[in-house]
């Protein structure tokens, strides 16, 4: 393992020539203004590399001893003089040609961060709204996947009713010690990797709802926990009011009166066998 061994063209099952023999990847980062406009930071490739003059995203060959996130970080910061600093990464999309890979991570960012081009590579590095995308000519690659992603760049948020999954979940003895219950479960979540129908990696947003007896459930990384003061119905519904009105917020519950009021809000629901199943429970 060391830096740059990931550097040389490779031909995939497709036929197609690529840079980076261990794949590559590339960093997607979104901006949503105040009033739900999304817009993408662009980058303007030199001409004199592989389809030059075509815009796309900062991003190269992945080492061998890295992974798509940690990829795309580093090559934006030598590209576009970006940090990670202030992104949230919301997932990973998948373009496989069979045998290389180019993973897009997309990752949302609260402002408009400015960024230039940090080395020869880049010719111009610019925030598009969404709908100038496509008006521009784009990498081929990034134009074969474009339609797919742009999708998924929407934030998402899940919410969990955890008395009520717990109760589907009807662990032996549950009822007993809904604490324990409830805290077992929130760790299983957190080390969950939820399935998506675009991304191969997904990372929502998570927000677990606790009431009564497990309103002191733990903190667990990657999950923000909110005790409920009264009931757990209501602070839900608080949650879902406080979203912003351009992501996407999923409540997980059975529930039936709490579906109606989350829906009359703008939210998906699933029931608990959604996110059970992928327990394995």
């Amino acid at each position: 393992m060391a830096a740059m061994d990931g550097d040389g063209w490779t031909e995939c099952s497709q036929g197609h020539r690529h840079w980076g023999v261990h794949g590559a990847s590339g960093l997607l980062v979104v901006h949503h203004d105040d009033g739900g406009v999304p817009y993408v930071l662009m980058q303007k490739r030199s001409l004199w590399s592989h389809h030059g003059g075509t815009w796309g995203l900062p991003g190269g060959a992945r080492d061998s001893h890295e992974d798509a996130v940690t990829t795309a970080l580093r090559e934006a910061r030598e590209e576009a003089a970006l940090g990670g600093e202030g992104l949230r990464v919301q997932g990973v999309y998948l373009d496989d040609h069979g045998g290389w890979a180019f993973e897009t991570v997309i990752a949302a960012s609260a402002e408009l961060l400015a960024a230039a081009p940090a080395n020869g590579e880049s010719d111009e590095l610019r925030w598009l709204a969404l709908p100038e995308v496509a008006e521009r000519r784009l990498h081929p690659g990034f134009a074969a996947s474009w339609s797919d992603i742009q999708g998924a760049i929407k934030p998402e948020i899940i919410v969990l009713d955890v008395a009520n999954i717990v109760g589907a979940r009807a662990e032996h003895g549950w009822w007993r010690d809904r604490l324990g219950a409830a805290t077992r479960l929130l760790h299983d979540v957190s080390g969950l990797r939820l399935a998506h129908p675009v991304l191969a990696q997904w990372y929502p947003r998570m927000v677990a709802v606790v009431e009564g007896a497990a309103r002191s459930a733990p903190p667990v990384p990657g999950i923000q926990v909110v005790a409920a003061i009264g009931s757990g119905d209501d602070a839900i519904v608080e949650v879902v009011r406080q979203a912003k009105p351009w992501e996407r917020v999923v409540v997980v519950t059975a529930d039936r009166a709490l579906k109606e009021r989350v829906g009359a809000l703008g939210a998906e629901t699933m029931g608990p066998k959604w996110l059970l199943t992928q327990l394995g429970a």
